[in-house]
């Protein structure tokens, strides 16, 4: 039995915890681990180390900082496979998901590696006589970020190499629910040659969260998770006087126009989702169909949907589990909700049969779906896809417009000026163009609109390094030698 223990100061805490979780194998439904869950003082003891980290850290050059993220992005990608590894067995996505969550993480550490650029300020001489001005950037101190289950490497990622990148340190509080890769993560800064205690991992449940939220040397919160607790966050931290952006929940549309070429609209139907069994914020969940192509769109995809094979992630499958019980418990009882409300069942994950006792639930296809069923409302983060029918454009636009979420969308079209005109119109942070899952580059930004963020800053990208520092402007006047300084060749004064 694997047992998980905090990281602070660049070690491994070795007391013995209070209170304890088990760790899973989704694919087995078995027991594979404990993780320790931390108390106040143990979150005290981890803000600590990080505060007397900062001291120095904040102080180290550009250079010493390159160097370090350039020495831990290699590291990252030296043990890309086990990284992976760690994911799937306690995630329980197949292992091609998993190495594409390290790769998209790895992005955001190189992004970093450009921080000398990045920290760039201005200059203007002369904006009064003899005066000039100049601005810098400087990071806040001790940051938190808590992170969720779906994305155990990466989105932890979207944050921190930013962060130590500006000159903060950082705590983690990863999801209880698979906490070893965080944990191979601080090895890797560890033997990557970043100073202790600038990077700690504490983990646990609530009494950690709220810990973090008011801890008075914690300076900012980043928060990944859904919008419920991510309001929460936003609301808790704020008050005790933090910087704080909270990435809630999502329900991504995305529209087919009946010009586009369906046979790749399936495809992206099924990639977008299906893939890590539905549970990632940028997943489809909601497909618009601008008729007439709603029979022909939903027959492609049943088509495709007969060939996914779902198993363990380790063994070829193209879909895992789900990363609980309860939650798989959940998402079904959302496909009886939604036929008992009169959605066509087209096809049922729930027949889903497999060898063991793992928590799984096959892709679902719901049709006939309308905006005031749960199943469309709700947030489902599992592997159901719900076909809602409309006639025209601006059907479909108002229904993006009109949800409470407003993370991701995609619009598929051959038409350049309805493209044009989706990506103005539509209340959404992040669009696709034929592209089903829109996540930026790592040199953009991440984040949505409406209840899917908390907070003015997205994640990574120059919002990101924004987030991390605080804008200081210097108004200056210098003599010049003929006021009593060193001779210069100037005239002096007798």
């Amino acid at each position: 039995m694997t047992q998980i223990t905090h990281w602070i100061n660049g070690a491994l805490d070795t007391k013995k915890p209070e209170r304890t979780g088990d760790i899973y194998n989704p694919a087995t439904g078995k027991v594979t681990g404990t993780v320790a869950f931390a108390n106040a003082a143990t979150v005290d003891l981890a803000v600590s180390a990080a505060t007397a980290a900062f001291a120095e850290w904040r102080h180290s050059s550009l250079t010493k900082r390159t160097q370090v993220l350039f020495a831990f992005r290699e590291l990252v990608a030296q043990n890309r496979e086990k990284i992976a590894a760690l994911i799937t067995a306690e995630h329980g996505k197949v292992l091609s998901d998993a190495a594409g969550e390290v790769t998209r993480g790895l992005e955001v550490v190189e992004f970093a590696c450009g921080i000398p650029h990045l920290l760039k300020g201005g200059f203007s001489e002369e904006v009064s006589t003899g005066v000039d001005v100049y601005s810098i950037r400087q990071a806040l101190g001790p940051v938190a970020i808590i992170s969720p289950f779906n994305f155990p490497a990466m989105v932890p990622m979207w944050f921190f190499p930013v962060a130590i990148a500006c000159g903060n340190t950082v705590v983690v509080k990863p999801s209880e629910k698979d906490p070893s890769a965080v944990m191979f993560l601080a090895q890797l800064w560890k033997e990557a040659g970043l100073p202790d205690g600038v990077f700690n991992v504490v983990h646990g449940d609530k009494e950690v969260v709220d810990a973090l939220l008011i801890h008075p040397g914690i300076k900012s919160i980043s928060f990944v998770g859904s919008t419920p607790i991510a309001r929460y966050v936003y609301e808790t931290g704020t008050k005790a006087g933090k910087r704080v952006q909270a990435l809630g929940g999502a329900k991504n549309h995305m529209i087919v126009l009946p010009d586009c070429d369906l046979e790749l609209a399936a495809d992206a139907a099924i990639n977008a989702g299906f893939g890590s069994a539905g549970e990632r914020c940028m997943a489809i969940s909601a497909i618009v169909a601008v008729e007439p192509i709603g029979n022909a769109l939903v027959a492609r995809i049943k088509s495709r949907m007969a060939n996914i094979v779902t198993g363990d992630g380790t063994k070829g499958s193209d879909m895992g589990p789900l990363v609980t019980a309860v939650h798989r418990d959940k998402v079904a009882s959302y496909i009886e909700a939604g036929a008992k409300e009169g959605a066509t069942v087209v096809v049922d994950g729930r027949n889903l049969k497999v060898d063991g006792d793992g928590f799984f639930l096959g892709p679902t296809l719901l049709d006939n779906v309308t905006p005031k069923m749960s199943v469309y409302t709700d947030e489902i983060f599992g592997p159901v896809l719900s076909i809602i029918r409309v006639n025209t454009y601006d059907e479909a636009l108002n229904l993006v417009n009109s949800h409470q979420y407003g993370n991701g969308t995609a619009i598929f079209t051959n038409d350049g000026g309805a493209a044009r005109r989706f990506q103005n119109e539509v209340e959404v942070g992040m669009v696709g163009i034929n592209v089903p899952i829109p996540v930026p580059m790592a040199y953009y930004s991440f984040g949505g609109w409406k209840s899917s963020l908390f907070g003015d800053s997205h994640a990574h990208g120059t919002e990101g390094v924004h987030f991390f520092t605080r804008g200081k402007v210097v108004t200056s006047r210098w003599l010049d030698p003929s006021h009593g300084g060193i001779n210069l060749g100037f005239p002096q004064n007798d």
